[in-house]
């Protein structure tokens, strides 16, 4: 039987469900009144009140009073009462149906640093200036209520919520609606694998929601074998798609989604998601660090490609520490095979890796991979938050943006890549008392043995460090020649690539090597062919410029950074 988590309306009125098994006694304090709910015998507890949107409740679970895990909106912070929200309206689209995904051009957006203001309307004041450009896709990271000001987004802890600091529900709409009206589409970040560390009353509500014999890198793994716990992530997604309209969903990190019931679930989640309006195009995005078909077999669209990432990064950086080893053997070479199959990493044995990872997938449709040069994961996640610009050639960048922009896989740009920025992106955070002292401990110690930083790991929980990682939007000449060379990429894939992506594949590329940092490439489609040649870090004389190439950058046998691009359609 399928339970409704949250609130929500009815002839009979506002009905609120939630699941505490363990628990003996639940209570609605609705509006200061308490009143008993009824178990049944999935230890789901529901309640019917005379609510009216803008009410305040708490459910009191065995004497403690927690808001509702599953909050659409919350009156404060994660401790507050939760608020009871008007039923969904019925707000035009002016026949909006989507974009077919082989269209896609994603643009990843923290919101909060995104602008100086750091909300929803300034955001969307920018996105005729993407949708000019040629972007047709934002992927908006994680909007789930989390404590305090300042963060991420991946340590939410009520995910049905809009975080307030971005602006209410009706911003948010405000937001889609214009995307939309622009032809973007709008992808929401779901953290579906863990809770934040601070506001997760689900442990007290409902202990068997988590795996008590797994853990994440980041909390306290969940148990996907539950029905009730399955309901709740499946609903969250469908109140995102349903309520405001959104596009489709990236999902972080699935590859801790695991245990008994989890590929099930995820097939069982795409199907639903999917169905919740069948009048436009969704799509779904996964995180999957495991290089596996699986998922892109079975409802899903693509998944993020960090082996293209690493070795552009390596290439360009010379970087071999960490999850960049098993790439820094031969970059170039490791560039070639993402070109060629999407992923690098298919299963075979690799330098600098102790277990193979991966599975062919090189018979995907290049729309199953997501690329991209630089993502908030990439950046942030360095001690000093830098951008690609400030660590490589500044032409060799722009050579990578280039390919990135221009082959077939589906490209994504990181906020401000596409202006050339270099403010950084650092990992920020607001939490107080013996959990800020813990984040900042842990943050100094993972670097604590790269002598080069000292004492230079920026404070997590300093408010100059959120402020240090928004976007600077003033123009200059650098500014000009990064967006000319976006708009002149993006018009090439509009009217080149995506014709032959939507023929489909007609048989697999073929990429050639020519000395030690130039090859290229064609992609084969029903509807013509896609050749490439590329110097990224030495020029080959021996390799031959393409006649009427439709994007060019540097000269190619020339220049050490260089690509010329060309489309052949039948």
């Amino acid at each position: 039987m399928v339970h409704d988590w949250g609130g929500r309306w009815s002839d009979e009125g506002w009905t609120l469900g939630t699941w505490a098994p363990r628990a003996s006694e639940v209570a609605l304090i609705l509006n200061g009144q308490a009143q008993p709910m009824t178990r049944n015998a999935d230890g789901f507890w529901t309640a019917t009140a005379p609510a009216r949107p803008g009410d305040t409740y708490l459910l009191r679970v065995d004497g403690q009073e927690i808001p509702d895990p599953a909050s659409r909106l919350q009156s404060g912070d994660v401790h507050a009462p939760s608020v009871v929200v008007a039923p969904a309206d019925d707000r035009p689209q002016a026949g909006w149906r989507g974009r077919d995904w082989s269209e896609a051009v994603i643009y990843e957006m923290h919101l909060g640093t995104f602008t100086p203001q750091g909300t929803l309307g300034a955001a969307a004041e920018k996105l005729a200036d993407l949708a000019d450009l040629g972007v047709t896709a934002v992927e908006l990271m994680p909007l789930g209520q989390w404590q305090g000001d300042r963060g991420w987004g991946y340590d939410g802890v009520l995910p049905y919520a809009l975080h307030p600091s971005y602006g209410t529900p009706d911003d948010l709409r405000r937001f889609v609606d214009q995307a939309h009206s622009l032809g973007i589409m709008v992808i929401l970040d779901l953290v579906m694998n863990h809770f934040g560390p601070e506001g997760a009353y689900l442990h007290h509500a409902a202990p068997p929601f988590f795996d008590e014999a797994r853990h994440t890198p980041w909390g306290a793994a969940i148990d996907f074998s539950q029905p009730a716990v399955r309901e709740y992530w499946i609903q969250c997604a469908e109140y995102w798609i349903g309520e405001y309209r959104m596009d489709g969903l990236r999902l972080d990190a699935v590859h801790q989604i695991s245990g008994p019931g989890a590929n099930d679930f995820m097939t069982t989640f795409a199907g639903r998601i999917r169905a919740v309006d069948k009048s436009r195009a969704i799509h779904l995005i996964v995180e999957d660090e495991r290089n596996e078909r699986f998922l892109r077999e079975n409802g899903y669209d693509a998944s993020w490609n960090d082996d293209f990432h690493h070795a552009v990064h390596v290439q360009l950086t010379g970087e071999s520490d960490s999850y960049y080893a098993s790439f820094a053997h031969d970059p170039f070479g490791d560039l070639c095979l993402a070109l060629e199959r999407g992923h690098i990493e298919e299963g075979q044995p690799r330098p600098g890796r102790d277990e193979p990872r991966g599975e062919p997938c090189g018979d995907l449709p290049p729309t199953g991979f997501v690329n991209s040069t630089q993502t908030h994961d990439q950046v942030g996640n360095r001690a000093l938050g830098e951008r690609l610009l400030s660590l490589a050639d500044p032409q060799g960048v722009k050579v990578a943006y280039a390919l990135l922009l221009t082959a077939p896989y589906v490209p994504m740009i990181f906020m401000g890549e596409e202006r050339g920025a270099t403010t950084p992106f650092l990992f920020f955070a607001d939490f107080e008392g013996d959990l800020a002292k813990a984040v900042r401990e842990g943050r100094a110690a993972e670097f604590a043995g790269i002598a080069s930083l000292g004492s230079k790991v920026p404070d997590p929980l300093s408010p100059d460090t959120f402020a240090r990682s928004k976007l600077d939007w003033s123009a200059g000449a650098n500014a000009a020649e990064w967006l000319d060379l976006t708009a002149r990429a993006l018009a090439f894939r509009r009217d080149a690539v995506v014709p032959l992506l939507k023929s489909g594949r007609s048989r697999p590329a073929h990429v050639a090597r020519h000395g030690a940092a130039s090859a290229h490439a064609t992609w084969f489609f029903n509807a013509g062919t896609l050749d490439l040649r590329l110097s990224l870090g030495q020029a080959d004389e021996g390799l031959q410029p393409l006649g009427g190439a439709g994007f060019s950058l540097g000269r190619i046998g020339q220049d050490p950074f260089a690509i010329s691009v060309s489309a052949r359609l039948s």
